[in-house]
């Protein structure tokens, strides 16, 4: 089997691997999703199968492969890691999926991104768990079909649009991930500062968590800047004073906006008077991929109220005009 195709048989880093739960009731937050998944797993075990494919679907940082690891952690079994652009031919799936054992997890990231022919090769290993090859070419090829063992495919997604019909109804277990509460991002931090050993009390975490953007792979890196910087500013201790001098220092500011989402509102508020502006233009603008614009930054933006997507283009809000310390234009009424 080519090695490239599973990242690894753990689980990839985001910041720092050992943050990372193990188990569903260490999870915070996500409590439908974290009980529908504790009934399917407590069936699966009573039942002695595999768990349903699952599909979790949701914005990047908010815990798809971490949950990815505690099913397989759950159930007692290995989990194999890949990607959807690593597997670029039929052939790469048949690998995987040919080598796997009896009950184990396969974790695909990015579902979204499977060439369409491996799509069709999963399609039988999903539904029957076998697998069909064709060997050799024009009259002299057969046709072989391989038995395989029973397992869960886990899929993650951050645009579940993209991901085929037939490919989507294949999954007996499909979830959304929603942004986190700030009550919920403050219990992550408080719990990753213990783990990492940083001193902070509540009002430093509350802090970090209201700048986080409701996700915890960004609560957990504010989290280790503003440690750098109470390392080296403020004795080691991270209270409110020191959470805020810090975040300031790397430009985050009070609404959780790092300084591309400020270009990005100062584009379309100073450049482009408000919008309407089209998303090509703006990425153009700020200087970042289109695609980037629209998955990394407009979702938030979007959740603040401080952009509205149109027909004819992106738009400013009056929230955002605020927000520049800028005066809203006049909104014409009917009596205007």
């Amino acid at each position: 089997m080519r090695e490239d195709l599973l990242t690894s048989e753990r689980l990839p880093d985001d910041t720092d691997e050992t943050l990372r739960p193990n188990r569903l009731d260490e999870f915070i937050g996500q409590g439908n999703v974290k009980e529908r998944l504790r009934i399917s797993l407590d069936a699966a075990r009573q039942l002695e199968h595999p768990l349903d494919h699952v599909l979790l679907s949701g914005p990047p940082g908010l815990g798809k492969t971490t949950l990815a690891g505690i099913i397989a952690t759950e159930l007692g079994t290995r989990i194999r890691v890949t990607s959807g652009p690593a597997l670029e031919r039929p052939g790469d799936v048949a690998s995987i999926v040919t080598n796997l054992e009896e009950g184990e997890v396969l974790f695909i990231d990015e579902i979204h991104r499977l060439p369409r022919a491996v799509e069709e090769v999963l399609y039988p290993a999903m539904e029957d768990f076998r697998l069909d090859i064709v060997l050799g070419k024009g009259p002299s090829a057969q046709s072989v079909r391989l038995e395989l063992p029973r397992f869960t495919l886990v899929g993650a997604t951050t645009r579940k649009g993209k991901v085929t019909a037939p490919l989507r109804d294949r999954f007996g277990i499909v979830d959304k991930l929603e942004f986190y509460s700030d009550d919920e991002l403050s219990q992550i931090v408080l719990r990753s500062a213990g783990i990492i050993g940083v001193p902070i009390d509540d009002a430093g975490a509350a802090i970090v968590a209201g700048r986080s953007r409701g996700t915890p792979r960004i609560a957990n890196r504010l989290l280790a800047r503003v440690r750098d910087f109470a390392v080296a500013r403020a004795a080691g201790v991270v209270d409110a004073d020191t959470a805020n001098e810090a975040l300031r220092v790397f430009e985050v500011d009070d609404l959780g906006l790092d300084r591309v989402d400020l270009d990005i509102l100062r584009a379309v508020v100073e450049t482009f008077g408000g919008g309407p502006v089209g998303l090509s233009t703006l990425a153009i603008v700020v200087g970042e991929e289109a695609e980037t614009v629209e998955e990394a930054y407009e979702p938030f933006l979007l959740k603040r109220g401080l952009l509205k997507r149109t027909p004819r283009g992106r738009v400013a809000t009056p929230a955002a005009f605020r927000h520049l310390g800028l005066e809203p234009p006049h909104q014409p009424t009917l009596l205007d």
